[in-house]
């Protein structure tokens, strides 16, 4: 069974910084691509972050690029999020998604999400 376990999150101030973890089990972490996506209250879903199955390929939204990194230990089986600079509209609950191949192609796992709030 495969299951994606996040953590990290909590309350920060303006200009602060976090840093997410996914433990993941119950599949080859490393043959799989691996993503953030949050949920900002009252809003849709928002993709935040991929990364290829080695490392090698990362992505990111537009709203993140620059303060947000994210990263992956294959030999730890977990995924990170490194996010710094954090605004007011990074609140969200943020959940790591696992893809369905090595490379970023459609999600198919979900993450029970950990809560991030930006606020003084």
């Amino acid at each position: 069974e495969v299951q994606l376990v996040e953590s990290g999150g909590g309350l920060v101030q303006p200009g602060g910084s976090l840093r997410l973890s996914c433990a993941a089990s119950g599949f080859t972490f490393s043959r799989h691509a691996m993503s953030w996506v949050r949920q900002a209250p009252g809003k849709g879903l928002e993709w935040v972050s991929g990364i290829d199955s080695g490392g090698g390929s990362t992505n990111y939204a537009d709203s993140v690029k620059g303060r947000f990194t994210i990263s992956r230990d294959n030999a730890k089986n977990t995924l990170y999020l490194q996010m710094n600079s954090l605004k007011a509209e990074d609140t969200a609950v943020y959940y790591c998604a696992k893809y369905n191949e090595p490379f970023i192609a459609t999600i198919d796992s979900w993450g029970q999400g950990t809560q991030v709030t930006v606020a003084s």
